[in-house]
């Protein structure tokens, strides 16, 4: 028998606010020794209150719009209980049956196919501490513990590795959109839990047993986690043996899933409502408020692109995969309309030349030195003939080295195509009288070698000869010596 996945995955992604959840000490603790960003509060110490940041409320609020999430009137905050080291209070604050919203969807593109992924509910939590294990000691960091963390869970709508994949890049990329999170997951900022269960292939049944891998802290991990756990379950079923509910770790040494605990169901966490935080009430008048103040998003920038500026699908979703892009080539857009520069270009030369040299050079877009407004500058002058193609590259790699204007470079390194016949003559003379037989294969009828006499008249110019020009002279002269 042949089964199919089915995957649920539940993604904690740390908010962007100066203060953490529920006390006024720093969220922004990447980096600091450990355990200075605490308080009383963050420490879990008997009569210490908390206080709702509602920055994150907002920040909440913004994403499950984003995700055409429902916005009930109420919401409120619970006690999560269960008892680990990194938990310093015994309890985690969360929200259980009042969440901030609920019932939302993604939509993401799999070989060209749209799919529909529900959102269950997008809810705030306090993050845990952390935890580090040196030499048979566990330190702990309390640093993290407290600062604000939005989890956004599916419902178990993927059925392939590369759905939860899409899906997983598709939050990430709009939440940078929205300025909620990093969703740098290097430092965090964005985990992942998966809850995968195996069905008959072409069923509709949901499993009852289904089996969930926590901390998950990397898109990587998450893919090979959910792969080798796809292939574990399906050989159990193959041989005819059960798959139990459990709660699995991910070794990334080793590649390999492994028995943490028997999976919990909800009441074993004994939700209660935090007694120490009133009820929220989210006023309409907030709430579309915040709806009208979403910016675009990553598909809406995407069909702009392809409606306003003509670009090709895969060259839209190319610069709107990250924001920063995104930004960049609009105000580069902006600049070359002004000079009658076509936005095509402008897309042809960003996820080109700048691509390649950003790539090579390990840089982030931040960190470019090249002002978008100077992109069309540089194809305004290929545009108009001062220089060639190959000469405009040369320029780009410099401007991107040095940050200096390519009108700056071009007059600095003489470097303006030669457009004049009186000075290309000579040069095409010499290029003539050393290549007697192109110039002989040329006459008996081989266009083709035309190519290889203009490239010759490129490399003696140094790349600067107008090669259109250059062409001309060489059938001309050509001709005139028959």
């Amino acid at each position: 028998m042949e089964y199919e996945p089915v995957i649920g995955l539940e993604v904690h992604a740390q908010l962007l606010t100066c203060s953490k959840m529920f006390c006024g000490c720093s969220a922004d603790y990447a980096g600091a020794p450990p355990n200075t960003h605490v308080c009383p509060i963050c420490l879990g110490m008997p009569g210490s209150l908390p206080i709702i940041n509602q920055t994150a409320v907002e920040y909440t609020i913004r994403t499950a719009l984003a995700f055409h999430c429902e916005i009930p009137p109420y919401a409120k905050f619970d006690r999560k209980n269960y008892h680990y080291p990194d938990l310093m209070k015994g309890y985690q604050i969360s929200q259980y049956d009042l969440p901030l919203s609920r019932n939302g969807q993604v939509l993401i593109d799999d070989a060209g196919a749209t799919k529909r992924i529900g959102i269950r509910r997008v809810h705030l939590e306090e993050d845990t501490a952390k935890l580090a294990h040196i030499d048979g000691a566990s330190l702990i960091d309390v640093n993290r513990a407290g600062v604000p963390l939005m989890e956004i869970v599916s419902e178990p709508d993927m059925h392939s590795v590369e759905e939860a994949r899409l899906y997983s890049l598709k939050l990430r990329q709009v939440l940078r959109y929205l300025g909620v999170s990093s969703g740098d997951m290097e430092k965090g900022a964005m985990r992942f839990e998966a809850n995968i269960s195996l069905r008959p292939a072409g069923s509709q049944a949901l499993s009852t047993t289904r089996v969930e891998i926590k901390n998950l802290n990397s898109l990587r991990a998450m893919v090979h986690a959910t792969a080798f756990e796809i292939d574990r379950q399906s050989k159990l079923l193959r041989a005819g043996q059960p798959v139990e509910q459990q709660t699995m770790g991910w070794d990334e040494v080793r590649g390999v899933t492994y028995t943490q605990r028997t999976k919990e169901e909800a009441e074993d966490y004994r939700y209660f409502p935090e007694p120490d935080l009133p009820h929220l009430e989210v006023s309409r008048a907030w709430v579309e408020n915040m709806r009208s103040r979403l910016p675009p998003l990553p598909d809406e920038k995407r069909d702009h692109l392809v409606r306003d500026y003509g670009l090709s699908l895969y060259d839209a979703n190319v610069i709107t995969a990250e924001k920063e892009i995104a930004d960049y080539f609009d105000r580069a857009a902006e600049a070359a309309h002004a000079r009658q520069v076509e936005a095509k270009a402008v897309a042809n030369w960003i996820t080109g030349e700048l691509f390649r040299l950003m790539k090579d050079s390990a840089t982030e877009i931040e960190a470019v030195k090249i002002p978008p407004v100077q992109i069309s500058e540089l194809i305004a002058l290929v545009n108009s003939g001062m220089l060639s193609t190959t000469i405009a590259k040369q320029v780009f790699e410099e401007m991107f080295v040095s940050g200096g204007t390519p009108a700056e470079i071009v007059r600095k390194r003489g470097l303006a195509q030669i457009s004049d016949a009186g000075a290309l003559v000579p040069v095409v003379e010499r290029v003539i009288a050393e290549n007697p037989q192109p110039v002989q294969d040329y006459r008996a009828g081989k266009e083709a070698v035309l190519k290889f006499l203009v490239g010759q008249v490129m490399r003696a110019t140094r790349g600067q000869a107008n090669p259109t020009l250059a062409a001309d002279l060489i059938k001309q002269k050509i001709e005139s010596t028959r």
